[in-house]
């Protein structure tokens, strides 16, 4: 066992440094975390560290662990216990989160796809991280860069770098490259051409996702997320050589080369974006001055994937049977996303122009970029003989809008569903400059009169075809305890949170004796309310077996050959009968009350 396996350090002069005490350490933890916090800010670095040994550390120095540990479902197969003489931890130890493990890259670890935070790793900032290291040692150091995203700025750790597969088109070999997705297409472009060793101005990359040309990325301060570029996605590199690019790469089925050319759009020549599609996706040009100098110009570059599908759909034709690809866990947004497309009011609308209801003024909608996307993504999925789709564009909107879904991670799609239909009916609405209505009291009013004014003050400040389709109102209704006042109001919603439906009945077989042995014991198996009472298994029962009206049933549990209770409480709830328990149920005069019960146990005896 070495110093450092002790916890201690050699000075350069010799002497052994002794560790701080668990106290100390804690306190100098917590005060540069609280400072960290309080200085939130982009490109600021933090560290990820192993939540099995950084717990570890927690136990040593009394620090509250919070929701840890995470061991029930941790990616370690050795649980953590949980001590009341925790010892000093040994080494950072990130082995375990990183792939390979003990035989990591030492120059260049990556971290387990599976990981989630607090389950798995925590992030603590470089300063705490380096306090750390100083007392511990160990690694890997796998540090990682806060980035801000969405139109608001929220600020979050980047913990999982775009990781993009460059594929040369001489040679078809292949290089990883790990940028931030907040890189820009100058940086890929330096980046490419120092592992390449290519000379500025020689070296074309192109988006070739699904391994097929889509958009030059052509060096500029547009940021790879701008781009749509995705985790794991391929892009391709030609080097200029002799004064000639490389051409015949890239090829279609039919053996020509892939070429962005534009198709004829639905209607005239203005496509549903407002403008016609160039070969990159962008738009030269509208009908109307409406988007001129507005995000919607950003909104309508790179719909690039699918170009194909600006063909129009002619009456007849089977559209709509096109799927959406899964770019990393996104089955939540696709099944949303399918379920809105082939709503046939929706899919109407966003098929016919609706350029002319885009509210770019809105401060609570997304100046229109949302439901653009929406809109060409429909017209992609609703062109006849479609097969795929990649939402890439739709996504790069829906996590610059909404931060919460940006990732590759899974979230919850009636969060998404909610979100979107917000965000359509803000960037849809027909209303520009809001009224201010007073509301009105019922006043004993009759409810279809209340409920027209509310539902007409609505309309007033809240006007889209979501409105159209997805609204409605139910009655709210509010009695004073005071006065007895009784005020009615009728308030819109977009969606209910239901329940999912459960089974409301269960079956329960039951045998039943006759008290005075003139017939057989019968099993009879009722149907009863889940939530019910006793009563209600005795009625049951007395249909089944057409008890007479001079007679009683007396409901009993049998334990071991014997009786163990009586269930002569007609109101107790029947769940306190289990699947398993075997119940038993006597006919008996009504009269039979009056007199003493008398139990016989039969036993055979050798």
């Amino acid at each position: 066992m070495t110093i450092a396996d002790l916890g201690y350090s050699m000075m350069d002069n010799g002497s052994i440094e002794l560790p701080c005490a668990p106290e100390e350490e804690k306190r100098i933890v917590e005060e540069l975390t609280n400072k960290a916090e309080a200085n939130l800010k982009q490109g600021n670095l933090y560290y990820v560290v192993s939540t099995r040994w950084f717990t570890g550390w927690q136990k040593y120095v009394g620090q509250d662990l919070g929701g840890y540990p995470w061991d029930e479902h941790s990616i370690d197969s050795q649980p953590i216990l949980l001590s009341k003489t925790a010892v000093r931890p040994g080494p950072i130890d990130n082995t375990n989160i990183v792939s390979n493990g003990s035989d990591f890259v030492a120059d260049d670890p990556q971290l387990l796809r599976t990981l989630e935070e607090g389950r798995d790793y925590v992030l603590v900032s470089w300063e705490v991280w380096e306090k750390l290291f100083e007392w511990y040692k160990g690694g890997p150091a796998l540090p990682r860069k806060m980035i801000s995203l969405g139109v608001n700025e929220k600020f979050m750790v980047e913990v999982y770098p775009l990781c993009l597969k460059l594929i040369n088109s001489r040679d078809q070999d292949q290089a990883i490259i790990r940028l931030s997705k907040k890189a820009s297409l100058h940086e890929l472009h330096e980046r490419v051409c120092a592992l390449r060793g290519i000379g500025p101005g020689k070296a074309r990359i192109w988006d070739y996702f699904n391994d097929q040309k889509h958009t030059q990325l052509v060096a500029s301060n547009q940021t790879l997320e701008d781009s749509n570029l995705q985790m794991d996605q391929p892009i391709l590199l030609e080097v200029e050589a002799d004064g000639y690019w490389p051409s015949g790469f890239g090829m279609d089925s039919t053996g020509n080369e892939l070429a962005l050319v534009s198709i004829e759009p639905l209607r005239s020549s203005l496509s549903i974006a407002g403008g016609p599609t160039l070969a990159n996706g962008d738009s030269t040009g509208y009908s109307s001055s409406l988007y001129q100098g507005t995000t919607l110009n950003s909104a309508l570059k790179n719909m690039e994937e699918g170009n194909e599908s600006l063909r129009p759909t002619r009456k007849g034709d089977m559209g709509g049977l096109a799927g959406l690809q899964n770019l990393g866990n996104t089955c939540f947004m696709n099944s949303a996303l399918q379920c809105l497309v082939h709503t046939p009011p929706l899919m109407e609308y966003f098929l016919e122009d609706y350029t002319d209801e885009i509210n770019t003024q809105n401060p609570l909608g997304t100046h229109g970029e949302l439901a653009l996307a929406f809109g060409e993504l429909l017209r992609k999925l609703w062109v006849s003989g479609q097969t795929s789709i990649p939402p890439r564009v739709f996504k790069g909107k829906l996590a610059r809008f909404a931060p919460q879904f940006s990732g590759y991670n899974q979230h919850d799609s009636q969060e998404l569903l909610a979100f979107l239909l917000d965000g359509l009916h803000e960037d849809l609405n027909r209303v520009k400059q809001k009224p201010y209505f007073e509301q009105k009291d019922s006043d004993g009013r009759p409810d279809e009169e209340v409920a027209d004014e509310c539902w007409l003050y609505h309309k007033a400040r809240n006007d889209s075809i979501i409105v159209d389709v997805c609204q409605g109102q139910y009655k709210s209704t509010l009695v004073c305890p005071v006065c007895n006042k009784i005020s009615i109001t009728f308030d819109p919603f977009m969606y209910l949170s239901l329940p999912l439906p459960s089974t409301v009945t269960r079956t329960m077989t039951v045998t039943v004796f006759y008290g005075d042995g003139s017939g057989l014991p019968m099993p009879h198996t009722v149907t009863v309310l889940k939530h019910g009472v006793y009563r209600d298994l005795c009625h049951a029962l007395g249909t089944a077996c057409c008890i007479r009206s001079d007679e009683s049933l007396l409901l009993a549990e049998v334990y071991d050959h014997r009786i163990y209770q009586y269930l002569d409480s007609p109101m107790e709830p029947l769940a306190s009968i289990k699947d398993n328990d075997y119940i038993v149920a006597y006919r008996l005069p009504k009269k039979a009350a009056e007199f003493t019960r008398l139990e016989i146990c039969h036993r055979y005896q050798e």
